[in-house]
């Protein structure tokens, strides 16, 4: 995996404006509404999880993983769990994984062969290779192509999913409540998008992820990723302090001037890498996915968290009936 520093662009500044970070929220209110009325522990994580001291008080009740898994085998050779923990704690994320190529082989033909479902809307359904020509069809852009649950069809996947060195990592860092919450693949495509469509898909916009009160997610690239392929941006540290005005408003994306500014020109960095390589990261801290503008983007998802696991199983989805 390789990265390098990134600077603001006045692109990233004018997605930033507040009439779209509270389109953005407004659209997502039926789903936060229902996620109380399931579990209504969620909606303290939600106001309190987005300030340190919150934050660091729930990280006083993680327990001490036992480390049962560390002596099993890993499809991941050459890392040692201690190293990614580490990092995560100092940089807020680990650029080091890598895939064996079999496996990336397997997920990457298994998303070209199954339709995926276009923003976020099951009745959007297209094989990727069918993108443009559904785009036309709809007469609109198509940012993302998701698979939910059809991705869980796909033994590699759930290979991936249940490797012993991903959960050794979340209970070392998370503590021994750790648990798998989220598994995903999906596309990200080059396309003529609004700025209001590039944040509803939290797309050229440094944000933060509020899931749960402690979480870690792994990402993997099934595709060569480079500067033209919607790279994956993390600022390192943000993860571990926040300026005051991003904890007290419930707004969790920030114009790339004001994280920049606060964190430093050298701390956002880009993530590029073959077919394959992978990184894991505290989504707390501040990052973002840039648009593809040349090649569409296949990744992979695995999070892991501490609390009851939401209906809303699959990232930007309402929840499931």
């Amino acid at each position: 995996m390789h990265s390098s520093s990134v600077t603001p662009s006045n692109d990233l500044e004018a997605i930033a404006r507040k009439g779209g970070k509270f389109r953005r929220m407004a659209v997502r209110i039926p789903t936060y509404m229902a996620d109380i009325r399931e579990n209504p522990a969620w909606l303290p994580m939600f106001l309190l999880a987005r300030t340190i001291p919150g934050r660091r008080a729930h990280w006083l009740t993680a327990r001490r993983g036992d480390g049962a898994s560390e002596t099993l085998p890993s499809m991941f050779e050459g890392v040692d769990a201690q190293t990614a923990v580490n990092a995560l704690k100092g940089d807020g994320i680990f650029p080091d994984l890598q895939l064996p190529a079999a496996i990336t082989q397997e997920i990457s033909a298994f998303a070209h062969e199954t339709p995926c479902f276009g923003n976020f809307d099951r009745k959007v359904e297209f094989a990727a290779a069918d993108h443009r020509a559904t785009e036309d069809r709809l007469g609109r852009p198509i940012l993302s192509g998701h698979h939910f649950e059809r991705a869980l069809d796909c033994p590699a996947v759930l290979a991936v999913q249940r490797d012993p060195l991903l959960s050794e990592i979340a209970r070392r860092y998370l503590g021994a409540q750790a648990q798998l919450i989220t598994t995903r693949t999906w596309w990200s495509f080059p396309t003529k998008a609004s700025e209001a469509d590039r944040s509803l898909a939290s797309l050229d916009k440094y944000h933060f992820d509020l899931d749960d009160w402690r979480m870690i997610k792994f990402f993997f690239y099934l595709v060569d990723v480079d500067a033209g392929t919607g790279p994956h941006v993390y600022v390192r540290g943000s993860h571990n302090k926040r300026r005051m005005k991003h904890q007290l408003t419930l707004l969790v994306g920030h114009p790339a001037d004001e994280i920049v500014e606060y964190y430093g020109e050298d701390s956002p960095i880009t993530l590029t890498g073959k077919a394959g390589s992978g990184f894991v990261e505290d989504p707390f801290g501040f990052h973002m996915g840039t648009v593809a503008t040349e090649k569409p983007r296949l990744m992979m998802e695995i999070g892991f968290g501490v609390s009851k696991p939401s209906r809303r199983r699959f990232h930007g989805e309402p929840v499931l009936r």
